[in-house]
């Protein structure tokens, strides 16, 4: 059976509205279970959440269709099917029978893309009578002790956790996919603060012209830690003066649903429609908001923790991010002027025929990349030099400021306290220089017997000499080329 990925608007009672949803097609037409259960539940998950369930489903066809008899129940397929998951599905001697040639995936989405598929499962048994694939049964010891590590880990993570139950199953679903290792945050994720002038003034020039729309998105990132994605719910509307400081941009990114919608909207009375964006986006220009569109007009949301209703507001750091913002903010709203827009969007397409239309994340990511090499630099996330570096950036900044972790905390607009770790965490050079100064500043204050050896002293032992018994150096080898 072939199968693609497609995007599919939806009517699903008489009100006509539409909803547009991820699923898939086969050759014999829309795969409908699959169609019902996102549609079920698309009132509360994510477009992000339906791709997974999609991807998941693909996967486990493929893997269905190329071991067509091999296992004798659902729940031994699904077994298979996620240990090709975590293994990849080619031998050592480069060979794949199956022609399904998959690369293993991370511990991290193997156990995303088999929780996906075992709650869309679960789903089909309650409501098509369908076989389970992952049924319920006794956890193991060792299960269970790695369930209750895992309860206590999201109840001191939680708000008012310390009055919450989590209750101590014993039951468990039979198949369990491999858990990640725990690893320290690496170091290399922050872009380097040292070369973000470079950035803006170099990176994203070309041809002696400046690309202030670029310009613009990574100092909503490196000055005042916004996600990529949520730089792409600003709207024209959401950026004014500072009250307090009106050099400073006072830029406030709404809930793309929730968020209230500016008051250029009227009614017949002629008087301004309060309404939410949800609301603005589909009267006034036959909208979804970016979370619930499908393809690359797409921008996700994170929930972050709102300053006020239903937005939240950048925290410019330092203050001359903020100035420099408004600055070019003024120009761009010059060339944004020259287009006709069918949108209240604030980054628009420039040029080409889409020129107008929403600006894309795909699009900037490519054009960050560009911007990051004219610097001489590679764009990777082991190097910091990907979009996200600059919140890593950012977050970094605040710490080495001195700022309290609740201030942090609100800066960042993390729900909880403990998010921030990963983005104020010392580096490794920074534990590295660290550790070498306390180990001077130990040596000035100890006596000389109780500290380690120096490296003159260790090497004095002779661990110069890698050929102690005289094999293959000296003056008298008795190993040479050509010896019987």
């Amino acid at each position: 059976m072939d199968f693609v990925k497609v995007k599919a608007q939806v009517i699903s009672d008489s009100t006509g509205a539409r909803t547009e949803i991820p699923t898939i097609l086969t050759s014999n037409g829309i795969l409908q279970p699959l169609t019902d259960y996102l549609i079920a539940r698309s009132h509360d998950r994510s477009v992000s959440w339906m791709l997974k369930v999609v991807q998941a489903t693909m996967l486990f066809l493929a893997y269905t269709e190329a071991n067509a008899g091999n296992f004798q129940d659902p729940t031994a397929l699904f077994r298979g099917f996620v240990q090709r998951l975590h293994t990849g599905t080619v031998g050592l001697d480069g060979l794949d029978p199956s022609g399904l040639f998959w690369e293993p995936l991370s511990a991290a989405n193997a156990r995303t893309l088999t929780g996906a598929l075992t709650e869309f499962s679960a789903w089909l048994e309650t409501n098509r009578g369908a076989i389970l694939l992952n049924p319920e049964t006794n956890l193991s010891n060792h299960d269970r002790a790695l369930d209750e590590l895992a309860r206590e880990y999201r109840r001191n993570r939680s708000f008012l956790g310390h009055v919450q139950d989590l209750g101590h199953p014993q039951r468990g679903r039979s198949v369990r996919s491999k858990r990640s290792p725990k690893v320290d945050e690496e170091s290399a994720v922050a872009f380097p603060t040292d070369r973000f002038e470079q950035l803006i003034t170099t990176g994203f020039s070309s041809g002696g012209k400046v690309n202030l729309r670029s310009i613009l998105i990574a100092l909503l990132m490196q000055g005042a830690g916004l996600r990529l994605s949520e730089c792409f719910h600003l709207w024209v509307h959401d950026v004014a003066e500072d009250p307090s400081d009106p050099s400073v941009a006072l830029v406030r990114i709404h809930h793309p649903s929730l968020g209230a919608a500016p008051l250029d909207w009227l009614d017949d009375q002629g008087r301004p429609r309060q309404c939410n964006r949800s609301t603005y986006l589909r009267g006034r220009y036959g909208l979804a908001p970016r979370t619930q569109l499908v393809g690359t007009r797409r921008a996700g949301w994170k929930n972050p923790m709102l300053d006020g209703k239903h937005f939240m507001q950048a925290y410019w750091f330092p203050a001359d991010y903020g100035r420099l913002f408004l600055r070019l903010w003024k120009a761009y709203l010059r060339q944004v002027a020259a287009f006709e827009r069918t949108h209240p969007f604030a980054f628009i397409n420039l040029s080409g025929a889409a020129a107008g239309q929403m600006y894309c994340l795909e699009s900037f990511k490519t054009a960050h990349a560009r911007a990051v090499r004219r610097c001489g630099l590679t764009p990777s996330k082991a190097a910091g030099t990907t979009p996200h570096g600059h919140r890593h950036s950012y977050g970094r900044m605040l710490r080495r400021a001195g700022l309290q972790p609740r201030l942090i905390q609100k800066a960042m607009h993390h729900k909880a306290l403990g998010s921030q770790a990963v983005y104020t965490a010392p580096s490794l050079a920074e534990t590295s220089d660290a550790l070498n100064s306390a180990f001077a500043d130990l040596g000035a204050h100890l006596p000389r017997s109780t500290i380690p050896p120096t490296l003159e002293q260790l090497m004095a032992h002779g661990f110069e000499d890698v050929d102690p018994d005289g094999l293959l150096s000296g003056t008298n080898p008795k190993l040479v080329r050509g010896a019987v």
